[in-house]
């Protein structure tokens, strides 16, 4: 089976602009959720943020006609509804086509799974053989409906949030683009495997067993040696039924020793952009020889036992799993493994 690595990243967050420096704020407990608008120029900055990631992330890489293009967004620019042309369809053949891609974008859209779907599409695009690379853009913006509809759940929470905090009270939600350029050329990290379960439980609530994200886990964990995992950076909203649910999934996958970290703490739950982001910042952490830690956490709060990562420690290990779960019983994981090209 063709390998598929990362040879390329873009950010464009509330707290840095490169790999780096998102993460030297994390390790220095720096926080921020929101963007300055005053920023950006343009009539979507949706858009804006998007293509400023995309363009990062594909400096010195050759555009080609057989490039790749996959968005991962829940709401897009919503807040433009009525507006402009908002159809996710039409947002991304703009930014695709800003960089230079011509082939036909494809946008994945799958709740706060979003950013693995994509990542997983583009690799399943890459093994496919007709492309030479592909782009996956995830982005977020904050909107008054994406608010109303997380308030209306009585899901946010007052104060900067405590994932697997015993004082936890919800998430908080954050805005932010990330992009990475997928190829079967060599790079210095791997996707060497990814996969989605349903659980299909409830509209919004996790199931009570983990049973989605135990499900990812099981599949991933074939052919890994426990060993060998450095950290799992899990989905930790800090809701009370997620981060349940996730303590259990790892307990039910024998994992509850490995090192786990969360990093909405840091600039908050990013929806469509969080499966990249918080992937870029786990690779940028592991070249740092470093698990990052759970910011906001300080009591474990959940039934079974969770190693979350309360300060930072070193990281030992051969690869990092990434978490994601969202409405609908969606879950995801992916696993990334330190590759041959540094």
């Amino acid at each position: 089976m063709t390998k598929v690595y990362c040879i390329g990243n873009g950010l464009v967050t509330p707290v840095g602009s490169t790999a780096l420096e998102v993460l030297q704020a994390a390790r220095e407990g720096r926080s921020r959720r929101l963007f300055e608008r005053g920023a950006f120029y343009g009539a979507s900055f949706f858009e804006e943020i998007a293509i400023e990631a995309a363009k990062k992330a594909t400096e010195g890489i050759e555009i080609t006609p057989h490039t790749g293009f996959v968005l991962s967004t829940t709401k897009g620019d919503i807040e433009h509804i009525g507006k402009a042309d908002i159809s996710l369809a039409a947002g991304a053949g703009r930014i695709a086509g800003t960089i230079g891609i011509t082939t036909s974008p494809i946008v994945v859209s799958n709740a706060c799974i979003s950013g693995i779907a994509a990542l997983l599409q583009g690799v399943r695009m890459i093994r496919s053989g007709e492309y030479d690379n592909v782009v996956v853009v995830g982005a977020e913006v904050c909107s008054e409906f994406i608010h109303s509809g997380f308030d209306c759940l009585k899901a946010l929470s007052p104060e900067p949030c405590r994932p697997f905090d015993k004082d936890r009270r919800g998430l908080n939600l954050g805005e932010a683009a990330a992009a990475l350029v997928l190829s079967a050329r060599e790079g210095p990290w791997e996707i060497s495997d990814g996969v989605i379960r349903n659980d299909a439980n409830h509209i919004s609530g996790p199931s009570r067993t983990g049973e989605g994200s135990y499900k990812c886990l099981r599949y991933v964990l074939e052919g890994i040696n426990k060993e060998d995992i450095a950290f799992i950076s899990v989905h930790g909203t800090a809701t009370p039924y997620n981060d349940e649910m996730e303590s259990i999934a790892l307990y039910r996958a024998g994992l509850s020793d490995v090192p786990v970290n969360a990093l909405k703490g840091n600039f908050g739950h990013t929806l469509g952009a969080a499966g990249i982001l918080e992937s870029i910042v786990s690779m940028a952490a592991f070249d740092s020889g470093i698990v990052l830690p759970t910011k906001g956490f300080h009591e474990l709060g959940v039934s079974y036992p969770v190693n979350v990562s309360a300060k930072e420690r070193p990281a030992k290990g051969k690869l990092f799993i990434k978490l994601l779960s969202g409405f609908g019983g969606v879950n995801g994981a992916m696993v990334f493994r330190k590759g041959g090209a540094l």
